[in-house]
């Protein structure tokens, strides 16, 4: 038994750390084995949040721990001062499993997912001698200033902030659920997100100054939804016809966690980038993008650099960790137990009316609660996210009231079950 307590550490946090850095739930964790979380009383949880999806094959996988403890004994780290092996074992890997567009791409090790899509825009921008970028209200980026530029999730985080990267412009994400366009009926919508792609490139955006197009192929932070297909496949004809480039998000939706390796084979679309981030390191930090050969062999050597990225120690716990979802198949289980996720759920639903959508993809799946009236019902989000921890659940909120799931693609039928009945427990019950 650990000699510090849940209180005394949420104490200490808030008096030193910054509180910018906002913290999910009032849980202390010491401990990690697969799908399960540990408290200093020894309390234990189903880890359904899996570090927002950090944790592809679960908590301290011991074939990653032994790939850390390998690695670490032999080199730590030199930074751009030489090559290293592992890091360039790691990118082949990933990109013997990249979209076949990719497959002799080049990569780019960084140390986050933001820091990838930083990357990616410079690299279209720099390379294409074109100034502008457009990205999606509702899409999350990352929160690094450039990053941020192309975020539309929240105008909270620009907040007070000015001097984003200029040249970054917003369309509107398809949420079918909630229609930005306030279409009454889907069946009116004619995927008029993407009429407006088409009226910035008209009015706002000339397509000759257009570097690439970036987009989250599931949106994360904007509650889990999954755009039609046929929108993703209109801007690969649009960047097609304009020379820009598409440039597709996958930090979070990546290495399997929606049932395919890359969740733009779902959508049966081929970008010229692929960011990647969160599972690639196998819950050490990394992230980096996959671009086209021939794009990415243009950017000027000595044009971007990263003093950590693709650190040695990472590398090898994300190659350990990739190895075992190729190994394992994962994405094809994820692919069966997501559409038992949500079933789950849509059964629950017929008796919870506060359950307004079910919807996501493999294990992302995402749960929007309702008011009477249809409204987001924020309050009871906020209300179930919380008691489920209690309840020995750990889950994740985003947008207005929408629970994200996202649990360890090994994680055990059994306990998948048993997380699944802690929450729909809970929203009967605070419901």
């Amino acid at each position: 038994m650990s000699t510090i307590t849940t209180a005394d550490v949420i104490y200490r946090h808030r008096q030193t750390m910054a509180p910018a850095q906002s913290v999910y739930h009032d849980l202390v964790f010491v401990r990690g084995e697969g799908a399960f979380l540990y408290d200093p009383e020894g309390n234990r949880y189903i880890d359904m949040a899996v570090g927002i999806c950090t944790g592809p094959v679960g908590h301290c996988h011991p074939e990653v721990v032994a790939a850390i403890k390998d690695q670490a004994e032999k080199l730590l780290h030199t930074s751009m001062v030489g090559y290293y092996d592992e890091n360039v074992r790691h990118a082949e890997l990933l990109r013997s499993i990249a979209p076949y567009s990719l497959r002799d791409g080049r990569v780019i090790f960084l140390n986050g997912g933001g820091e990838g899509v930083e990357a990616a825009l410079k690299m279209a921008r720099m390379v294409l001698r074109r100034p502008s970028v457009i990205s999606f209200m509702g899409g999350f980026s990352g929160r690094q200033m450039g990053a941020l530029s192309a975020t539309g999730s929240k105008s909270f985080y620009r907040k007070g902030l000015s001097g984003l990267l200029p040249g970054a412009y917003h369309g509107i994400y398809p949420y079918c659920y909630r229609c930005p366009m306030e279409h009454s009926d889907n069946t009116l919508c004619k995927l008029a997100c993407i009429n407006m792609v088409h009226k910035l490139l008209k009015h706002v955006v000339p397509p000759e100054d257009l570097a690439a197009i970036i987009i989250e192929p599931m949106a994360g932070e904007n509650g889990y939804v999954y755009p039609p297909s046929e929108f993703i496949k209109q801007l690969r004809k649009i960047c097609n016809e304009t020379g820009a480039l598409l440039i597709l998000d996958e930090v979070q939706t990546g290495l399997g966690r929606t049932g395919k390796m890359w969740c733009c084979e779902l959508h049966g679309v081929e970008p010229d980038v692929i960011v990647f981030g969160k599972s690639a390191g196998g819950q050490m930090p990394l992230g980096g993008f996959i671009g086209k050969r021939d794009i990415v062999e243009r950017w000027e050597k000595g044009a971007h650099g990263s003093t950590y990225g693709g650190h040695p120690v990472s590398c090898r716990a994300g190659r350990a960790t990739l190895e075992i979802i190729i190994r394992d198949n994962l994405p094809e289980r994820v692919s069966r137990l997501g559409e038992y996720i949500q079933n789950q759920f849509k059964q629950a639903q017929k008796e919870l009316p506060v359950i307004g959508d079910v919807r996501g993809a493999g294990f992302m799946v995402g749960l929007e609660l309702i008011n009477a009236d249809g409204s987001p019902n924020r309050d009871l989000a906020l209300t179930v996210l919380a008691q489920a921890g209690k309840r020995g659940a750990v889950i994740t909120n985003v947008a207005d009231s929408t629970l994200r799931l996202s649990p360890p693609l090994n994680i055990s039928n059994d306990v998948l079950g048993e997380g699944i009945n802690i929450l729909i427990q809970t929203i009967r019950d605070f419901s």
